[in-house]
């Protein structure tokens, strides 16, 4: 399973983009995907709500089961995936690409504690 070194992870499975314009982009790691299943249902939450660090900011649903996706710090929505939402199937199609879900504003640093590639790819192992 592919995983991107550009990316950060957690232990929760979710992988994390900074885009550069203090925004961050969030989506769940092929790992992920492909323990869920074929995903059918993409629930994302309204642009603009604060979130906390742990909040569920993405509930995803398979044949399998229902995920969450949790915010990794305090921030604000900034945007979601309206074609994820849309096309629930991208997630697993292109789950690091046009199946991401969130994207979340703040002004702080990354925390600690996040995973590089090497540790996400030992995790998972």
């Amino acid at each position: 399973m592919p995983i991107p070194d550009n990316l950060r992870y957690t232990e929760e499975h979710e992988w994390i983009l900074e885009t550069g314009d203090g925004n961050v982009r969030i989506g769940i790691t092929d790992y992920a995907q492909d323990q869920l299943g074929d995903i059918v249902f993409v629930e994302l939450p309204d642009p603009g709500r604060a979130v906390a660090k742990g909040d569920v900011i993405a509930e995803i649903e398979s044949t399998k089961s229902v995920g969450e996706v949790y915010a990794p710090f305090a921030a604000s929505v900034a945007a979601i995936n309206e074609a994820a939402k849309a096309r629930p199937e991208l997630v697993n199609q292109d789950p690091y690409g046009e199946g991401w879900l969130v994207e979340l504003s703040t002004t702080e640093a990354l925390p600690e504690g996040l995973l590089d590639a090497a540790a996400y790819s030992a995790l998972i192992d």
